[in-house]
């Protein structure tokens, strides 16, 4: 399965990091709810499944009615300073609730 999120497709969306490659690239934390996909954070790293894992997971379950699942975006092609636009841009297109500290 794969879950568009502006002009990316991310794989996923997996209800653990137990199938996540700790590569680098995007990853979205969404909220699953009554069958639909809710984007709640945006994030790049360069090493996803690490950078998940090791998140203060606080926020998300504050800001979730639903399973918190995510979906990630491999990039071994870009930069930090690349994933990071990517990252700007899914943000301020769909401004979900965390991550904006």
């Amino acid at each position: 399965m794969a879950v568009k999120i502006g002009d990316y497709t991310f794989g996923g969306p997996f209800k653990s990091t137990d199938s996540i490659e700790n590569k680098s690239g995007l990853y979205a934390v969404l909220n699953h709810k009554d069958g639909k996909l809710y984007l709640l954070d945006i994030g790049e790293s360069s090493e996803i499944k690490k950078g998940i894992d090791e998140h203060d997971r606080q926020e998300w379950e504050k800001n979730s009615d639903g399973a918190i699942e995510y979906s990630v975006y491999y990039t071994p092609e870009l930069n930090e300073d690349d994933r990071k636009k990517i990252e700007e841009k899914i943000r301020a297109t769909y401004r979900p609730p965390c991550g904006n500290n």
